[in-house]
């Protein structure tokens, strides 16, 4: 069998998420709404499936929804996009699949941010390529310029970038953009930029999409998704941009790997992203209220809660918060004995530098996360 997944194990996402299952726990692992979307877009969505065609849509995407989202990008950011520049994809993450694939070849390096998706070192292996990993380090996560050349070489070929960065809840300030960004036109590298959490921003601050820095339009693939723009992800709508060029290769990629995506479900993007951009600000709203009251709660009960920006997630540093034990202890009797599944950042690096933080989604009912808290109280009374 193919060894990159043969001596591969369950992603920690899954692991969590069955345990909490098979322990009855609140699941604040597997990152997730229970709140939040937009009805209407259901509804469309609904009429689509009985009213519309359920064949075969385009490989690349229904016409409408990838002028959608140039329409999107155009309005949002300025971005001069037509529907030439996207490519729709089952999700973003096959959307970072076909990125990678198009993008890589057997022998290349590729420079990967960690903690990081567990997704992106074995697709990069699975190309026959090699991660880079340059370590982000808490209280702050930031990246820097002198990491960044450390670890290019003479085989490195693209960067994956993840802002704002799941688990950390940062959104990248401009110094560090431009570090990325240097490095990759001095070095002639590509940029696959994941912006699935681009709209999910809190305290008023705004996204800057990579691709508008300088000289980087035509050597960046972002990643983007209706998933999490609309708190719907397991519709699995995704896509990437690029330009032409890129964008045609990469959806050679992807025709063999999905080839297309449920014509219904794109229909109802379709119609969310064009319709207007009523929803975002409630959403954020929501979600900023959510944050607060989870970050409150923890640190009440006595834990460390570092600061989060963006994204559903909050970081707890276990041993700021008098907890002796490493991240994997510590979430598995959590979820076995206090009933609450968090999911430890050590797997989210390559050499599991970092031991003793933990990821938990904030994007849950006010009931969810005041039982959360209350079972996180109670796990750290089994460590201390």
């Amino acid at each position: 069998m193919n060894p990159v997944y043969e001596s591969m194990g369950t992603s920690v996402f899954e692991r969590m998420s069955r345990a909490a299952a098979k322990h009855g726990a609140v699941n604040l692992g597997q990152g997730f709404p229970d709140f939040g979307w937009p009805e209407e877009i259901l509804d469309w969505a609904a009429r689509a499936l009985k009213g519309g065609s359920n064949q075969y849509p385009p490989s690349r995407g229904l016409p409408e929804l990838r002028e959608a989202i140039a329409g999107h990008y155009r309005r949002h950011f300025g971005q001069q996009l037509e529907a030439d520049h996207v490519c729709v994809t089952s999700g973003a993450t096959e959307a970072l699949g076909a990125a990678i694939l198009a993008t890589l070849s057997p022998g290349d390096e590729m420079i990967v941010f960690t903690p990081a998706y567990d997704s992106y070192a074995p697709m990069i292996r699975r190309a026959g390529a090699i991660p880079r990993e340059v370590t982000l380090q808490p209280p702050d996560w930031r990246i820097t310029g002198e990491a960044l050349r450390q670890a290019v070489t003479t085989r490195t070929r693209a960067v994956l970038l993840n802002n704002p960065h799941n688990p950390a809840g940062r959104l990248f300030g401009a110094e560090e953009l431009e570090a990325v960004a240097a490095i990759a036109r001095d070095r002639d590298l590509i940029v696959i930029s994941d912006e699935v959490w681009e709209h999910i921003l809190l305290d008023g601050q705004r996204f800057t999409p990579f691709a508008t820095l300088p000289a980087m339009a035509d050597r960046t693939i972002k990643i983007g998704s209706a998933g999490k723009i609309f708190s719907l992800t397991g519709w699995k709508v995704g896509w990437l941009i690029a330009s032409e060029e890129l964008a045609g290769i990469a959806a050679k990629a992807h025709q063999f790997l999905t080839f297309s995506t449920a014509p219904n479900l794109q229909s109802a993007v379709a119609f969310g992203l064009a319709e207007g951009d009523s929803w975002i600000d409630p959403m954020r709203d929501r979600f900023a209220r959510a944050r607060d009251r989870m970050t409150a709660g923890l640190r009440d009960a006595g834990f460390e809660v570092l600061e989060a920006a963006s994204t559903y997630f909050l970081c707890v540093d276990l041993a700021a918060s008098g907890i002796e034990a490493d991240d994997e202890q510590f979430a598995r009797r959590a979820v076995e004995e206090a009933g609450v599944a968090v999911v430890p950042l050590s797997p989210l690096f390559e050499e599991r530098p970092v031991t003793h933080m933990v990821r938990l989604c904030f994007s849950k009912r006010d009931s969810t996360i005041d039982q959360g808290v209350t079972a996180m109280a109670k796990a750290k009374a089994l460590f201390v």
